[in-house]
């Protein structure tokens, strides 16, 4: 079952490139149920894939080349909701093949492999949504800079470069929105399993990171109630994206800091 899935996801996002990329060479719109059909086959087969490969038989994986296939295809899912209402061929172009690529190299551990009996499943599910919402937060990150770079030009009156290429603002802000929605539910998943599954907290001198999570989570949580209640959007959306990004990485960084240098100087 497990080598079909990765088979069939990566034939089928190679098909949804080649229908997408046919269209734009043409100069026209793709037939969109087709093209979405093959790409929710490709994240259908991906998603069975993918739950072999983190959970393997041997333990949990938690390597770069697991964590990218969990990353793409949880972008290329929120690409095909997104692209139900309007056109965004072109990224559907650049990450289908992408999450052919991922998964191809997914069958390769790159890391190592946690063994179940020195990790409890609620641990690993811990760890795996906590990667996976920092990696979402983190390419939403990337797109409000973006973002903010494609503000500057058009005010500017200075449009160019790849810029002409892509889809419209109004489109790449919905992608934006999209990440940090999707990322934020899974750290919400990611604190709550740390609630429920992480013993002795204090013990384990894990207030510092918990703390800043919350706080992360809060700002998240007020940019997303601005931007669908009061409209924010452009620079006001970019600069509460990377301040709500900054204490989310202090939040590990920062842990790091505190557990590794400062205590232990100590």
């Amino acid at each position: 079952m497990a080598t079909l899935a990765h088979w069939m996801a990566i034939a089928f996002y190679l098909a949804t490139t080649a229908v997408a990329a046919r269209a734009l060479a043409r100069g026209r719109q793709p037939d969109n149920k087709l093209l979405l059909g093959l790409l929710a086959a490709a994240l259908a087969a991906h998603g069975i894939s993918l739950y072999y490969t983190l959970l393997s038989p041997a333990g949990y994986r938690f390597d770069l080349l697991a964590i990218l296939s969990l990353v793409a295809w949880t972008v290329n899912l929120l690409l095909w909701i997104l692209a139900a209402n309007r056109s965004l061929t072109l990224l559907i172009l650049i990450l289908a093949p992408m999450g052919a690529l991922t998964e191809l190299g997914a069958v390769h551990s790159w890391g190592g492999v946690a063994p179940r009996e020195q990790l409890s499943t609620g641990i690993a599910v811990h760890a795996l949504l906590s990667i996976a919402a920092y990696s979402l937060l983190a390419l939403a990150t990337l797109q409000a800079l973006y973002l903010y770079y494609l503000n500057q030009q058009l005010h500017n009156h200075r449009p160019g470069g790849i810029s002409r290429l892509l889809p419209p603002l109004q489109s790449m802000e919905s992608l934006l929105f999209g990440l940090i929605a999707f990322g934020q539910l899974l750290l919400t998943a990611s604190l709550l399993t740390g609630f429920l599954f992480v013993d002795d907290i204090l013990g384990q001198h894990l207030v510092h990171k918990t703390t800043l999570s919350i706080v992360a989570w809060v700002l998240y949580s007020i940019l997303l109630w601005g931007h669908w209640k009061l409209g924010w959007r452009g620079n006001t959306a970019v600069r509460w994206t990377l301040t709500a990004f900054a204490t989310l990485m202090l939040a590990y960084f920062g842990s790091k800091l505190v557990l590794e240098v400062i205590l232990q100087r100590g």
